[in-house]
């Protein structure tokens, strides 16, 4: 959702604060603002509508010497995106200012009592209303900044994470979390304080990952001090390094962080496999999950939730488990899940997928799920993220850090991992042949090498990309394990291109959706499944009949589609569990050029965060 950022030393503040901005802008960009405290002990607000360039230019020959700030990028929630909403927020007098990653549910009647009390308000965020109820309670309660904060935060009800600085303590920053995530780097002398480890590694790779209802206080003279936000008890925080590379969080000579991510899959498939899988002695096995193996091999029922490309991951997943391992899944969007009252057993197992690992509605549905007795398996891509934490065991995606909020690479790494434990699974339920077990095995460790073969066709999706790139709407269709990647074909496009694209299932196509195809609509099929091949070709020779436009991503030396199709991607032919993971590739790299020739920003698409960390 939103950015946070925030440092206190002895080095220039400004640059660290702008630098980290621009490495957490993929997670809003509404807005952008700073808070600097100067040499005089003064706070110092710069803020203004647009992105973290735009807050560049804003403070051109402004003062802005400081050793100690905080900056904020913002998705807008509560308020329009503009310069008054955007955030820093100061409090009434002017001495305390705040940065609010979340939403306070309760704003409304605390602005409501505040008013009362003479408080008048600016903006129309959340966030101006609780740095406003922090300073009535110091004033009230003749408190420090750290106690004031504590107390507003008892009455607070919502999601947030927050940084606070006071021009009358000015040697402390103040920052607490609750369902949104707050990563604390500490230096020589200094600390650091973001949303996520992007700003901060390269300064120190060691760090706090602070954990629900926590707050911390940062003094430069005493150093860091973690409580409870409920009692003021103190906790022991636990410091941990960091294992990114700073070259990750770079372009690498490619245009945008998308393109680098597409073309980084056979390296994070890769990594996401390491130590896991080795088919010449037929050995599969997640360390992670090793604890609840036995809770996996009997259970009744896997039930998925996750959101956008996560859930498309889940829905590969649940034709997996069915196939190999013989066992129901369901799988759920995590953002309805809990609204329906689902029925869940204590033999049921929850597997929460989510890239960054503090998807606010997957961490609710994994509660709910928790309440009900179920255990809980979590996927995500970040070390010591909420997911990482909250579910009793699970698996990291090893994909690295992706910048691009389109998910691509995260995408492949969820397969893999998915794929692992279905395998895993498969074979001590006995419900898999040890030919076809090793065979999968076999053909799961070539599939970087065949996704590398795969990048290939860039060349040839690029000219597809512009005859297409002008459509009002396309139409992806698959089947089989091919389905979810037709949704997520269809969801790339509409992301990062603003066209209409919709997913279905290929037969589904004749109950409805065919009543769109004429001559000015692009089809996409995908026709690499063995087992339902002569279907998918009748159902691309009722779009010829009508004179849709036809390209299909098909296996290597098909010569059947030549004949059919206007345009054909061939990519390597796989086992059919795992074609996924190769099929998607040309469809990340449709979306991608179609993007990039209609003049959109592909990393930082319009309305779209990349973490949502509010429900």
């Amino acid at each position: 959702m939103c950015g946070i950022v925030a440092y206190i030393g002895t080095k220039d503040a400004f640059p660290i604060l702008i630098k980290g901005l621009q490495r957490l802008e993929y997670r809003g960009y509404d807005s952008a603002g700073v808070a600097l405290l100067t040499p005089d002990k003064q706070l110092m607000l710069y803020k203004c509508k647009g992105k973290v360039n735009d807050l560049l230019a804003h403070t051109h020959n402004q003062p802005i010497q400081s050793t100690a700030g905080m900056g904020h990028t913002r998705w807008a929630t509560h308020g329009e995106p503009n310069d008054i909403n955007a955030h820093p927020h100061r409090s009434g007098s002017g001495d305390i200012a705040i940065i609010h990653n979340g939403i306070i549910e309760n704003y409304a009647a605390i602005k409501t009592e505040l008013t009362k009390r003479g408080h008048t308000f600016e903006s129309q965020t959340d966030t101006e209303v609780l740095v406003h109820l922090i300073e009535e309670i110091q004033k009230e309660t003749q408190t420090n900044l750290e106690q004031a904060v504590r107390l507003a935060l008892h009455t607070a009800v919502g999601a947030y994470a927050i940084v606070v600085m006071s021009q009358t303590e000015p040697n402390k920053i103040v920052a607490a979390r609750k369902s949104s995530p707050l990563v604390i780097g500490i230096g020589e002398g200094e600390f650091f304080l973001a949303s996520d480890a992007t700003p901060i590694i390269e300064h120190t790779r060691n760090v706090v990952y602070l954990n629900d209802g926590e707050i911390a206080t940062i003094d430069l003279e005493n150093g860091l001090t973690v409580k409870k936000i409920s009692n003021d008890q103190i906790q022991e925080p636990f410091v941990q390094e960091l294992e990114w590379n700073l070259e990750r969080l770079e372009k690498g000579g490619y245009e945008h962080f998308m393109l680098k991510e597409i073309h980084e899959q056979p390296i994070s498939i890769a990594d996401s496999m390491r130590g896991r899988l080795r088919p010449e002695e037929a050995y599969v096995k997640l360390g992670g999950i090793k604890q609840y193996e036995n809770k996996l091999i009997n259970a009744k029922r896997i039930i998925i939730v996750a959101c956008g490309t996560s859930w498309h991951a889940g829905l590969v997943a649940e034709y997996l488990f069915e196939d190999l391992a013989r066992i129901p899944v369901e799988v759920e969007y995590a953002s309805e899940f809990r609204y329906r009252n689902p029925v869940l057993y204590e033999d049921d197992v929850v597997i929460a997928i989510s890239q960054s690992g503090e998807t606010a509605d997957t961490l609710a549905a994994i509660e709910l799920a928790k309440q009900k007795g179920a255990t809980i398996i979590g996927i995500c891509n970040v070390v010591g993220s909420s997911i990482a934490r909250t579910t009793h065991a699970g698996a990291y995606t090893h994909a690295g850090p992706e910048i691009g909020v389109a998910s691509t690479k995260a995408f492949t790494a969820q397969l893999t991992i998915l794929t692992l434990m279905a395998l895993s699974l498969a074979k001590q339920r006995g419900t898999i042949s040890e030919t076809r077990f090793r065979e999968l095995l076999v053909e799961l460790e070539q599939i970087p090498q065949k996704i590398q073969k795969a990048l290939q066709t860039e060349a040839q999706v690029q000219c597809i990309a512009d005859i297409f790139k002008d459509a009002s709407n396309f139409l992806y269709l698959g089947r089989g394990y091919n389905f979810p990647v037709a949704l997520e074909g269809a969801l790339k496009l509409k992301e990062i291109s603003y066209i209409h694209a919709e997913g279905y299932p290929a037969a589904e196509m004749k109950h409805g959706p065919i009543a769109l195809i004429d001559q000015e609509m692009p089809v996409v099929v995908l026709a690499t499944n063995q087992s339902a091949y002569e279907k998918i070709v009748s159902n691309i020779q009722e779009v010829k009949a009508r004179k849709g436009k036809i390209i299909v991503i098909t296996n290597e030396h098909d010569d059947l589609m030549d004949e059919l199709a206007d345009f054909v991607i061939e990519i390597p032919a796989t086992a059919e569990p795992l074609t996924p993971m190769i099929s998607v590739v040309p469809l990340q790299l449709l979306a991608y050029h179609i993007a990039v020739m209609r003049g959109c920003n592909v990393d930082q698409p319009r309305n779209l965060a990349k973490s949502v960390t509010v429900e």
